[in-house]
């Protein structure tokens, strides 16, 4: 896999809005502009708007090959060093056919966001080019007050630093959904509610692979699609998935997770990690169906570190795909081993 440039203060970062056209809005404008903000005051970034970014749902849903222009001119044009989600969606399988993707490989740049997002990154990752499951502009950078410290620190230590990135704690606290995106809820900060750590399923070994997955929902529609990867990529690797907002219910998550061993990806990858559920429902009922399916196919064997702070969480950490990570499930700690970014 390669690696992308780290970003320096004062580079500049294009916002895209590959699936959803939320942050368009003219309700919504106001957050969109505070992450803007944030990623010049917090982080000492340049912002470059893509022409379509900020559009609107009903043009940016009606107009898929737009939106992959916009993707491909930031990752041809130089003065841009990384590019950031603005929100996820449901329909970023759409810009496909438009994306150019012999110049994602060409031009290796940081990709970051989440959720429906998940199919752009297993672009870059066919394309062999490591990108980071992570904040998204109207989400984590648009905090209400100020982002989290927890948060801004895995930023930093995934983007802008190219050391091995080292042990992922989980957060000490969530913030529950629930607080609409109102101007006038602009001074409101969501509570803080503490959370445990993570909670070691199963498994009672330490474990290295190379990270892949995303958010379970889009991870699974993409396994008919040319987006999936060979079944030998999922050899030794540790499969991070999370579920989205739209809340599965446990058997859909069991349907998922079935289908992943249908596909043999369950069959070979060596551990998981789990993103703790959104706003913690089925919390315990996830749990169950996960261990379930393990002892139906006879694979008590894997480490499944669950209760990750990754994915529809905030505050959240980063996963950058392809570079090695490590489950000690004696310890019960998530590592990654190596740099995700190069000083080059």
């Amino acid at each position: 896999m390669i690696k992308p440039k780290r970003l320096r203060h004062g580079d500049t970062v294009a916002i895209v809005s590959l699936s959803s056209g939320l942050a368009g809005e003219s309700s919504i404008l106001w957050r969109t502009y505070q992450g803007i903000e944030r990623l010049k005051s917090v982080f000492g970034l340049k912002v470059k708007v893509m022409p379509h970014a900020l559009k609107g749902r009903q043009f940016v849903h009606n107009h898929p090959e737009l939106r992959a222009a916009d993707l491909n001119e930031a990752i041809k044009d130089d003065e841009i060093s990384g590019i950031i989600s603005c929100i996820g969606g449901d329909d970023a399988i759409r810009i496909l056919p438009y994306v150019n993707l012999a110049a994602i490989r060409k031009n290796p740049k940081i990709f970051i966001g989440y959720s429906d997002s998940t199919t752009v990154h297993m672009m870059f990752y066919c394309m062999g080019i490591v990108s980071f499951y992570g904040p998204a502009l109207l989400t984590d950078f648009a905090e209400n007050i100020a982002m989290d410290t927890y948060t801004i620190i895995n930023i930093e230590k995934s983007l802008f630093c190219s050391e091995p990135i080292g042990n992922i704690a989980a957060s000490k606290y969530i913030r529950p959904y629930g607080l609409n995106w109102n101007i006038e809820n602009k001074n409101k900060e969501r509570p803080t509610l503490y959370q445990q750590g993570y909670e070691l399923l199963q498994g009672d070994a330490i474990i290295q692979g190379h990270l892949i997955g995303g958010n379970i929902e889009t991870f699974v529609s993409l396994l008919t699609t040319s987006l999936c990867p060979k079944k030998e990529v999922f050899d030794d690797a540790i499969l991070f998935l999370e579920t989205s907002e739209d809340i599965p219910t446990p058997s859909d998550l069991k349907t998922q997770l079935e289908t992943l061993i249908q596909f043999d990806i369950l069959t070979t990858c060596k551990g998981l990690i789990i993103g703790k559920p959104f706003n913690n429902v089925y919390y315990e009922e996830y749990k169950e169906i996960i261990l379930k399916v393990m002892e139906q196919h006879q694979f008590q064997d894997k480490p499944i570190l669950y209760n990750a702070s990754f994915g529809h969480n905030e505050p959240k950490f980063i996963i950058p795909y392809g570079v090695k990570g490590e489950i000690n499930s004696d310890t019960q700690q998530f590592r990654i081993l190596e740099n995700g970014v190069v000083s080059i």
